[in-house]
């Protein structure tokens, strides 16, 4: 129905700056929300920002100020631009996006599509 491919993940240096971009293809139109996962080693994943079709955005309180969540003009991309990058940002991410409403996908804490996930470490 939807894919969705990860890319810009790398290591980069505590300080530095990476941006990952999240590709989607398939039955797009029915996308309302999209946003950016992590998975830590031995943690459980978690949100770090999310964006809804006409803009909105919500950042976890661990990457505000930090990171930036945006999509193209075709809203076909959607980018994470990650700066300060601390080595507790190391970790998984995944992009992901859901037909369901902005209200729905908070209450029930998911989404439909989810990409194969791109490394991020930050170490010195």
């Amino acid at each position: 129905q939807v894919q969705l491919v990860e890319s810009g993940g790398g290591l980069v240096q505590p300080g530095g700056s990476l941006r990952l971009s999240c590709a989607a293809s398939g039955s797009i139109f029915s996308i309302n929300v999209m946003g950016w996962y992590r998975q830590a080693p031995g943690k459980q994943r978690e949100l770090a920002a999310h964006i809804t079709s006409s803009g909105s955005t919500n950042y976890a309180d661990s990457v505000k100020g930090r990171f930036t969540i945006s999509r193209d003009n075709t809203k076909t991309t959607m980018y994470l631009q990650m700066n300060s990058l601390r080595p507790e940002d190391t970790a998984v991410y995944y992009c992901a996006a859901s037909s369901s409403d902005w209200i729905t996908v908070i209450r029930t804490r998911s989404m439909d599509y989810w990409g194969q996930g791109t490394q991020v470490t930050v170490s010195s």
